[in-house]
């Protein structure tokens, strides 16, 4: 299953799935599929998790650049592959190159979180980080590709990848055979358009429903299209389906074959990545929890039982740290406010008294009082507050002003 130029690539069928199946039998895991009580409660059906993220190197992704690798000619596989990806890409074909003793060469931006460039030169890729952004990267990638001979591997726009990322769709239907709803979240669309490729053709009753955040939604526009358009400049704390323009194979089969694509906030990835570490003690990416954010936005929509595609869990430390908080803030358990006080001995005291009256945690404070915004017996003081819920927001709120603060934000 080798093939050079777009313009030659078939059609991937159900046999192309199911080959791929088999190719990686020993090699990809058969994720764990795990229930979810408050999201079942919160859609009044039963959700399950298909948990791509304890797959190994963290995501989908091996799926389809094993299967891709693998099909190579001789020759092909002589001349090496390379690869462009700020992450789970380029860690499936690290890891795939390496199984079949393939060499591999990697562009990532130099933007890349230092544990993905890490774990990916651990998979046993040469690594080269070149420009800022993915599609400089890209250019850098196959500008080798082109110099070298090596193979160009698509993160999502080959058949052979479509097929390797449909076997999830085959271990959903044997794992719940009962499911009438699959979520799952489209960048350039290869994991929606391989499930659903593999789906449709044995369940068609079974809707399909595909997931973008609403900064990176190429999709929705090009199915109204019908064609690929490119979204200048996405921007989605999403780095996984933060894709500027759909591929044109998965394009075609998701415009056949996906009922419905759906847009979330970034308050919505957020609350839903936190759900996941809180109520699944799951690690999810952001891009991961994206059919979780489907299903919290607007949970009635969804004719269970459902399946929601985790689909990686490969999330830089730091990225987690800033989202969590976020998911906090934005369910009303977290809050940054920023007032003024008289600046005189035991004022931040007093301050403190009114929090604790009001039962905030403080977890932390910044004092300044050489701005020159402020009065000679002024003071600012910056405070983060772990909070019980939007009603206690607006509580602490009122006890601050009540207590004579100006509050300024």
């Amino acid at each position: 299953m080798s093939y050079s130029t777009a313009d030659s690539l078939p059609p991937v069928t159900l046999d192309d799935v199911r080959g791929a199946q088999k190719m990686l039998t020993g090699v990809a895991r058969v994720t764990a599929m795990e229930g979810s009580r408050h999201l079942s409660q919160l859609v009044g059906a039963p959700v399950h998790f298909k948990c791509e993220n304890l797959q190994r190197t963290g995501s989908f992704k091996l799926r389809g650049a094993y299967v891709r690798i693998a099909g190579l000619l001789p020759e092909e596989r002589a001349a090496g592959v390379v690869a462009a990806s700020a992450g789970n890409h380029a860690q499936g074909v690290a890891l795939a190159s390496s199984l079949l003793g393939v060499r591999s060469t990697v562009f990532m931006p130099k933007g890349a979180p230092l544990p993905k460039i890490s774990a990916t030169r651990d998979y046993g890729a040469e690594v080269r980080l070149h420009g800022q952004v993915v599609d400089e990267t890209l250019a850098a990638a196959q500008e080798y590709a082109a110099e070298t001979g090596a193979v160009f591997i698509h993160p999502f726009d080959h058949p052979d990848v479509i097929a390797g990322q449909g076997t999830v769709g085959l271990e959903i239907l044997e794992q719940c055979p009962e499911a009438r709803t699959i979520v799952v979240g489209i960048g350039g669309g290869g994991l929606a358009a391989g499930i659903a490729m593999a789906v449709k053709s044995l369940r068609p009753d079974v809707r399909i429903v595909g997931v973008q955040a609403e900064g990176a939604a190429a999709y929705p526009p090009s199915l109204a299209a019908g064609r690929p358009l490119a979204v200048d400049n996405p921007v989605t704390m999403a780095d996984g389906i933060r894709v500027g323009r759909p591929g044109d194979v998965p394009f075609r089969i998701i415009g056949d074959l996906v009922d419905e694509v759906r847009t979330v906030t970034e308050d919505a990835l957020a609350t839903a990545l936190l759900l996941c570490l809180e109520r699944a003690k799951l690690v999810v990416e952001p891009a991961g929890a994206s059919p979780v954010a489907a299903l919290l936005s607007d949970p009635g929509a969804f004719e269970g039982p459902v399946v929601a595609v985790l689909s990686g869990g490969n999330v830089d430390p730091v990225l987690l740290q800033r989202v969590l908080r976020h998911g906090m803030a934005a369910q009303g358990r977290y809050l940054a406010v920023r007032l003024r006080l008289t600046d005189r001995p035991g004022a931040l005291a007093t301050l403190l008294g009114v929090l604790s009256a009001v039962d905030a945690n403080v977890l932390d404070v910044s004092h300044a009082r050489t701005d020159p915004r402020l009065g000679l017996s002024e003071a600012e003081v910056e405070l983060h507050l772990e909070m019980k819920g939007p009603v206690h927001c607006v509580e602490v709120g009122q006890a601050l002003r009540d207590a004579g603060y100006t509050v300024i934000d």
